[in-house]
């Protein structure tokens, strides 16, 4: 893939983009690196599968087991495993769930790739799924509607008219990918939310807390004993869940902001 600029619009190194090695993560399945980022696609300590169904799937469905009908937006497709998690659960448990996901995603090469790539067995019943995608970047049966969105996500979802009921916000890290995270692109994946939405996140940082309550969201620790600590968030409290007081955090540390698109463009 020959480009003669080194960044787009929103400073992603392109010359990079296709520099990736494949990392064993500690429970045994693998990720990739990125080098344009200088990430990788999951936690190696807590392992891309394990952290796909623990800080995502597993608490999402958990608070909306009584939706039968469920539209989610994954942010971002990368290599698929919130997505591929997403089904898998629903099977291994034969949910009477359908889902519609929609997940953005600006390397085409890379979704195109994924056919080859050596998914976890758990995925192995899934290869037709992911040979679709991989062609098509989109999937459909009668449970099921899977759709990529190519391109930058700040320009596909405000074009959006799908309200969700759950998000994974599962961008690369504010460090390094901050217009994924600031108020104004958390200002428009409110607009994209139902009133009972659920949002996780394995960001705990204050500036991804500062972002979310500021534009109306309740925030609420979760930890399993198989993942570090990540984040909630609803349009309402969570009583059972670590509710975040963020005015007191406020006050406590007043220099705590968001991130803003005007200092990254």
């Amino acid at each position: 893939m020959e480009i003669s600029v080194a960044n787009n619009q929103n400073g992603y190194d392109i010359k990079k983009r296709d520099q990736k090695c494949i990392v064993e993560c500690s429970d045994g399945t693998l990720t990739l690196y990125s080098k344009e980022f200088d990430e990788p696609y999951h936690s190696t300590k807590d392992g891309a599968l394990n952290e796909s169904l623990q800080k995502h799937v597993i608490p999402a469905f958990k608070y909306q087991q009584d939706i039968s009908d469920l539209t989610i937006l994954d942010i971002c497709y990368g290599l698929g495993y919130n997505t591929l998690s997403t089904i898998y659960y629903i099977q291994k448990y034969n949910l009477p769930t359908k889902v519609h996901i929609i997940s953005p995603e600006f390397d085409r090469e890379l979704v195109e790739s994924l056919k080859d790539f050596d998914y976890p067995d758990e995925f192995s019943s899934l290869s037709y799924i992911i040979d679709s995608i991989s062609k098509n970047f989109y999937y459909e049966d009668e449970n099921i509607k899977i759709e990529v969105l190519l391109g930058d996500a700040r320009e596909s979802l405000p074009q959006l008219q799908t309200k969700f009921d759950i998000i994974y916000q599962d961008a690369f890290s504010p460090k390094v990918n901050p217009l994924l995270w600031t108020k104004e692109y958390f200002e428009t994946i409110k607009s994209l939310c139902k009133t009972n939405v659920i949002l996780t996140t394995y960001s705990t940082a204050a500036a991804t807390r500062m972002g979310l309550y500021e534009n109306g969201f309740e925030l609420h620790y979760y930890q399993t004993s198989q993942t570090r600590r990540s984040l909630i968030a609803s349009l309402n409290c969570i009583d059972e869940l670590e509710w975040i007081d963020m005015k007191l955090k406020i006050q406590r540390n007043p220099d705590a902001k968001s991130l803003y698109d005007l200092d990254y463009r």
